[in-house]
């Protein structure tokens, strides 16, 4: 995954010329023995020697190791590409990424104690340690929703962003992570609902919507205009994007889910339930499809599994039934899997 701004600005600031460095190719080292314009100059690593190739003269010593660290003691050939310490975090870049951990074992002096709290105030400055803490958080809240590394990594770039432009200043710290894990999860094609967010970092819809409305804003991440695609049905959570985590929940068979996501594509198509959000689209779908072909699943564990109430998976139930002609398909029918007769006028289960 690249790490090169992937949320560019929707106004791009301007840059900044930076000077640039490079070798003096005026100083050269040559043997003040053999004075050749063309020295033949050895670094012998083993002995730490800076040696003149022709004569022999040693031109410096303690000369420092600047190859790979690493050794081997496999018995295949070649060398082995682990090395010492964890691999760099290019979300860390221009930070300092080796940690001091001092023991909890003092006596009971409490002297451990305050050498952490200078430790941590002298390694890191307030901007650091409130990006470390950012990062902590989002990885915590991305394994409790068991979602994957990548996800927690665009949520990490996107705060990151967010935190230099100053997106986002006088938010709620835990408003700004949930959005940015919002946003992840819609530009990974992992959606999740806006109800699910909330529950899950405890901040309020009002907050995290105006928090996602300005990173929206800032990174052009309107429907139709993605940093990803140019398909808006990326950046927007369908009904049938949810299925496969409700099905799977309720423990539902394959072919249930694959048939619900022919009746909800169909229901769009003729302009049933339009207007109804997709939590309440999919559980709705899901109660009418269970019924359809003889599967026992009670509103009640749909509601339970969807977040939404029995009375408006029951509506849905209701609009799709006055139009289930256009929604079963009649080789459904003819293989035996569904049957129109399960379908009961009004949905009491």
């Amino acid at each position: 995954m690249a790490y090169s701004q992937p949320f560019p600005l929707a106004i791009q600031a301007a840059k900044r010329a930076e000077p640039t460095y490079g070798p003096d190719l005026a100083v050269r080292l040559i043997c003040p023995e053999c004075r050749d314009p063309n020295p033949n100059i050895v670094e012998e690593f083993g002995s730490g020697d800076l040696v003149c190739g022709n004569c022999g003269l040693v031109l410096g010593d303690r000369i420092v190791d600047t190859r790979s660290e690493w050794r081997t003691f496999a018995n295949d050939e070649g060398d082995d590409p682990s090395r010492v310490g964890a691999a760099s975090d290019p979300l860390m870049e221009g930070m300092e990424q080796l940690d001091t951990v001092i023991s909890f074992r003092d006596g009971g002096s409490g002297i451990s104690r305050e050498l952490q709290r200078a430790a941590s105030r002298s390694q890191n400055s307030r901007s650091e340690r409130n990006l470390l803490t950012a990062f902590r958080d989002i990885s915590s809240w991305c394994d409790q929703f068991s979602l994957p590394k990548t996800i927690s990594d665009i949520a990490k770039q996107l705060y990151k962003r967010s935190d230099e432009e100053k997106l986002l200043r006088g938010k709620p710290l835990d408003a700004v992570i949930a959005a940015c894990i919002f946003i992840a999860c819609r530009q990974a094609h992992v959606p999740r609902t806006f109800r699910e967010i909330c529950n899950l970092t405890k901040v309020s819809k009002k907050v995290l919507g105006q928090c996602y409305k300005a990173l929206e804003q800032a990174f052009n991440l309107t429907p139709g205009a993605s940093a990803t695609s140019k398909d808006s049905s990326s950046t927007t959570t369908g009904p049938e994007n949810l299925l496969v985590r409700y099905c799977n929940h309720l423990d539902l068979p394959a072919n249930v889910q694959s048939i619900c996501a022919d009746i909800i594509v169909t229901a769009r198509k003729h302009g049933i339930a339009d207007g109804r959000s997709p939590v309440s689209i999919a559980g709705g779908a899901i109660f009418f499809t269970c019924l359809l072909l003889g599967k026992s699943k009670s509103v009640r564990d749909i509601s339970a599994v969807a977040g939404v109430s029995e009375g408006t998976i029951k509506l849905v139930y209701r609009l799709y039934y006055q139009e289930k002609e256009k929604l079963v398909k009649q080789e459904w029918i003819d293989e035996g899997k569904a049957s129109l007769d399960r379908l009961p006028n009004d949905a009491t289960k």
